[in-house]
């Protein structure tokens, strides 16, 4: 069985998913989906910073760099063939 679902902070510098789900328990759940992060939309990892943190995303026609610990709190879906 092929792993389908995957945190953002997950997700490959060039790759793309659509996200899943966010957890609502943190308190910065709720500014991610005042900046667009809700369940089906396209998102697709840019460019992540030289030590790893943070990362560059495209999502909804613009670009947003988001910590480790915020991408966490994100689920996101690819399709097999594009991890």
């Amino acid at each position: 069985m092929v792993k389908t679902t995957y945190n953002l902070a997950e997700l490959p510098e060039g790759s793309s998913g659509t996200i899943r789900d966010i957890d609502t328990s943190s308190p910065t759940s709720q500014r991610l989906l005042d900046l667009g992060f809700v369940p089906g939309t396209p998102i697709r990892a840019i460019q992540k910073a030289p030590l790893g943190d943070p990362t560059t995303f495209q999502i909804r026609g613009y670009q947003v760099g988001l910590r480790k610990t915020e991408a966490e709190l994100i689920n996101i879906e690819i399709k097999p063939d594009e991890k």
